[in-house]
């Protein structure tokens, strides 16, 4: 063999190697990705579920919050808003602009539901109402749900950038546009205020 066979076969072997890398490192990211959207598709499972409880939550309130009509409609208002974007969202889990316009609309669908319970307590008929009863418990039961689902994405999304963003994955992810995704995290209107504490 001359130097120049082996030389030939050095840097063959250098660069199989080096492929064989980055066809790793490519891999990984792809099924960080789907695992990602995996996590969020249990979510959409879930939301789907609540949002098709709240429309029969809204009827049966109706019956007992006739002066209450802007609550019923705002609650209904926010679902369908929190419903289209969650089709966005599920349509590109990850999306950065789809993953805020979900955590908004879940954050305002939030305090409109807080407001109808906070209504449905004043009502003595309505909270001893049994299909009410029944709705607000599997209600409450979906949003554990969404919960758990949410954190599984959340970690997910967390394992999917970090593998992206440390080298030398950094160069695969960029190379080939693997952008970063977003979590999903949903604040109500207040929810990050410290809470006022008065003495009388």
């Amino acid at each position: 063999m001359t130097s120049a066979t082996i030389t030939l076969l050095v840097v063959a072997g250098v660069a199989l190697l080096l492929a064989v890398f980055v066809v790793g490192l490519y891999n990984t990211l792809v099924e960080l990705r789907n695992r990602f959207k995996n996590a969020y598709a249990q979510i959409d499972v879930q939301l789907k579920r609540r949002y098709d409880l709240i429309p029969n939550l809204v009827e049966t309130a109706k019956a007992y919050l006739q002066h209450e009509r802007g609550t019923l409609e705002a609650v209904i208002a926010a679902r369908n808003a929190a419903s289209s974007a969650s089709a966005q969202a599920a349509a590109k889990p990850g999306d950065p602009a789809a993953m805020k316009k979900l955590s908004g609309a879940e954050g305002e669908l939030g305090g409109v539901l807080g407001r109808l319970f906070a209504l449905a307590e004043a009502y003595p008929d309505l909270k001893a109402n049994t299909t009410m009863l029944s709705l607000m418990e599997e209600l409450t039961s979906t949003e554990n749900k969404v919960a758990f689902a949410r954190q599984a994405y959340n970690d997910s999304v967390m394992a999917y950038n970090t593998r992206r963003e440390v080298f030398p994955s950094s160069v695969v992810a960029s190379t080939f546009n693997f952008a970063p995704a977003e979590l999903f995290v949903v604040e109500t209107p207040g929810h990050r205020e410290p809470p006022k504490v008065a003495f009388a």
